[in-house]
């Protein structure tokens, strides 16, 4: 038998279907602590239920899931904090019996170097590994931001760079997290990057990394999605937005403008059955749609916006 790690949120009972539409986008067998089931049950046989459950808190509940050893636990955290972060939802995260701030240390026995798409290798910044000639190495420490490059969304998105941002390029990194896909795009030859996520500590995780590679060439910030956006510099060639399809619905009407004529559009963070309606909306947005990506029940797309 293999090994599982729970990790487990609680939250206020109101937020329980957010948090449980975030979980199940990373295992489908959810667990449901809520309290206020005990009034909803239909049996004659109340006093079977022990007193103190009947005394429980009504206000919060908590989600679990188990999380197979061959599943990144690093990138779950992370993938949770982020999503949840930027739904505004407030939360306590636990593994196992490990509480989320003994977390910000152990957890990096569970991060190892990944290739994603070609040329990209994901270091992180406590291993040395052999690199090719051709190689671009990542160095990250994602703390607790989003970015590992071992989720399928990040891969999607990083692959979808290396194929089609052309060097010289001015990119702009929606929900950045860790910044891994800037730091990508700066090491694939982009001309200028700018980075911009809801959640302060990601915005100085990813200038940290940005500053550990190298790349100057990044300008991170503080933005709720397109507000905040700097467009003093022109519209962007290429946009990244790997957040949830959600998210990217929000957005979908008002991406037009940020992007350059011929300018391109990868967005990723979608489940498969909510890739036709981002797909439409951006369509009804103005985008003209190019390509589709899969890995697992994760979808990547490619929009262009025609000049």
């Amino acid at each position: 038998m293999g090994k599982w790690t729970q990790i487990r949120v609680g939250c206020k009972t109101e937020d329980l279907d957010t948090v449980c539409a975030v979980m199940s986008m990373i295992e489908n067998g959810l667990m449901i602590e809520d309290a206020n089931e005990i009034d909803r049950m239909q049996t004659c046989y109340g006093e079977l239920i022990d007193e103190e459950m009947k005394k429980a808190d009504r206000t919060h509940g908590a989600v679990s899931i188990y999380l197979p050893e061959e599943k990144s636990v690093t990138d779950a955290v992370a993938f949770i904090r982020e999503r949840l972060g930027a739904q505004g939802v407030e939360f306590s995260l636990t593994l196992d019996d490990k509480k989320e701030e003994d977390w910000a240390d152990s957890w990096k026995q569970y991060y190892k170097p990944v290739r994603i798409g070609h040329r990209l290798l994901v270091v992180p910044t406590w291993e040395e590994v052999p690199a090719g000639k051709d190689d671009l190495v990542l160095r990250m420490d994602p703390g607790m931001a989003f970015g590992t490059g071992t989720h399928e969304t990040t891969r999607l998105c990083a692959m979808l760079l290396e194929e089609y941002m052309k060097p010289g390029a001015r990119v702009l990194d929606i929900g950045t997290g860790s910044g891994i896909l800037a730091i990508a795009a700066a090491k694939l030859g982009a001309g200028q990057v700018n980075a911009y996520d809801i959640d302060p500590v990601a915005v100085r995780v990813a200038k940290e990394n940005a500053e550990e590679n190298g790349c100057e060439r990044i300008v991170c910030g503080v933005s709720d999605l397109l507000t905040g956006v700097d467009l003093a510099g022109g519209r962007y060639d290429f946009v990244c937005a790997n957040l949830v399809a959600d998210i990217i619905l929000r957005m979908a009407g008002d991406i037009l403008r940020y992007l350059a004529p011929g300018g391109l559009l990868a967005v990723s963070g979608i489940i498969d059955r909510q890739a036709e309606e981002v797909k439409k909306a951006l369509e009804d947005g103005g985008l003209t749609f190019c390509l589709l990506r899969e890995e697992n029940d994760w979808n990547a797309m490619l929009f262009t916006r025609k000049g």
